[in-house]
């Protein structure tokens, strides 16, 4: 009988996180400039790290200033050394807010988006 609950027990723990693995999504682990970060110096890109491998082709990136006016930028590229690593040059940015907004999808298929503020004082 205690034979029977190990195996029934160990079978639950196998598909619990075969389960999870199954469903996650990938986040973002840092940011260059990191999230509601107030810099004395205008960052020179933008550079997000995620937990997980991106696709190039559905990376992307997004600047607009506090009057949410897009700020014109080049496509983001994810790096060929590190494909959890998708990043943009940053134009010369004004004092003033900011706000990244990005979307991805892992190899996986899975999509996933946000967003985070920074200052430039």
């Amino acid at each position: 009988m205690p034979t029977k609950r190990i195996l029934l027990a160990s079978a639950f723990a196998i598909a619990a996180a075969t389960a999870t693995r199954a469903q996650a999504h990938a986040k973002l682990e840092s940011s260059e400039p990191q999230a509601a970060a107030a810099l004395d110096v205008a960052p020179k890109q933008i550079r997000l790290k995620f937990n997980e491998a991106l696709e190039p082709a559905f990376s992307k990136i997004k600047l607009t200033d506090a009057s949410y006016t897009e700020v014109s930028l080049p496509p983001a590229k994810v790096d060929a050394a590190d494909a959890s690593t998708m990043s943009v040059p940053a134009p010369a940015l004004r004092v003033g807010n900011y706000h990244v907004q990005w979307s991805t999808m892992t190899h996986d298929g899975h999509k996933a988006k946000g967003e985070f503020v920074f200052t430039v004082k």
